[in-house]
């Protein structure tokens, strides 16, 4: 039996993935959607059964009474919604990027901390059962020595509810390079010194982005994030002492490792000790919530991340 409704804003593309985690999570009951357009709201209706259907998300609010919300709007929309939801007191996933801005992150990071209700930024990274067991690995062999992320794409304009693509898109990588260099289980690592590169290409999108980050953990990061050129590719590394770990997330986490030369790749059983293949962001909130935990992606480390992308895209050389 479900032990919480939930409703969903928001019913576009990215919100389907939000539809099938709560879909197969047997904790939860979808009670309502809410969405501007009519098509869009008719079709995710019929796709997804929610109880009712709405086209604005107050009179879902007031008539669904849901104890979870996601809000998957775009980050220019974010803002008042999500301090709207905390103010209610419900436990609300945001979707990335976390607003236009990492004050505006700070602000409802505020409002989460005066909520009833928990908070979970959609970094989903790091809920991939292959990254935990990965990150399990090198914390084991004492922490990460240098992690490195690409992040490619073809041309990406996302108009004006979206930042730059690195902060509303790469996000992702940016914040993978976290929570790899983290050292403890339930925590990502904090930026310390940004030193970055930017070059843009003539074309409008054609964002790219070379960046080195040193965190407080000692580990070294870099970050590559290229707009406008051939494919979407996205990969990620984390090395350790004798201990290296290569991750293509281009089609689905792959796992290619060498302890002390001999090559590995994680096995059955390690992703059972995560939570087996099921496991994601959606399973992880609920955990917290009906255990009385924190979120790993909640909003104040969340701003860390919004921080660390707005250094990245301004090319900062220093301390942060």
């Amino acid at each position: 039996m479900a032990d919480l409704k939930v409703a969903v804003i928001g019913c576009g593309g990215h919100a389907q993935s939000h539809f099938r985690m709560i879909a197969d999570e047997p904790r939860l009951r979808l009670v309502g959607i809410a969405e501007l357009d009519e098509e869009r709201r008719q079709k995710n209706q019929t796709e997804w059964g929610p109880e009712r259907a709405f086209a604005d998300y107050r009179e879902m609010l007031d008539v669904c009474q849901p104890d979870v919300v996601h809000v998957v709007t775009m980050p220019g929309h974010l803002l008042p919604i999500v301090l709207d939801c905390l103010e209610r007191g419900l436990h609300t996933s945001v979707e990335k990027a976390p607003g236009m801005t990492a004050a505006e992150t700070a602000q409802m990071a505020e409002a989460a901390q005066q909520s009833e209700g928990k908070a979970l930024v959609s970094f989903n990274r790091r809920y991939f059962p292959q990254v935990l067991a990965v990150r399990q690995r090198i914390r084991a062999a004492g922490g990460a020595v240098h992690c490195a992320a690409t992040y490619n794409k073809p041309v990406t304009l996302l108009g004006p509810a979206a930042p730059d693509p690195v902060i509303c898109d790469a996000i992702h990588h940016v914040d993978l390079l976290r929570w790899l260099a983290g050292r403890s289980a339930e925590a990502a690592a904090i930026p310390v010194e940004v030193q970055g590169m930017v070059q843009d290409g003539e074309r409008s999108g054609c964002h790219r982005h070379n960046a080195v980050v040193r965190f407080d953990t000692g580990t070294f990061g870099t970050m590559m994030s290229h707009y406008g050129v051939g494919y979407r590719i996205q990969r990620a590394e984390v090395h350790g002492e004798d201990l290296s770990v290569y991750l293509d997330m281009t089609r689905g986490p792959r796992v290619e490792g060498y302890d002390k030369g001999e090559p590995f790749t994680v096995e059955d059983e390690e992703i059972e000790a995560m939570g087996g293949v099921g496991f994601n962001e959606v399973v992880h909130f609920v955990d917290c919530i009906l255990e009385d935990r924190t979120p790993w992606s909640h909003l104040d480390d969340a701003v860390h991340t919004m921080r660390l992308c707005e250094a990245v895209r301004r090319g900062h050389q220093g301390l942060l």
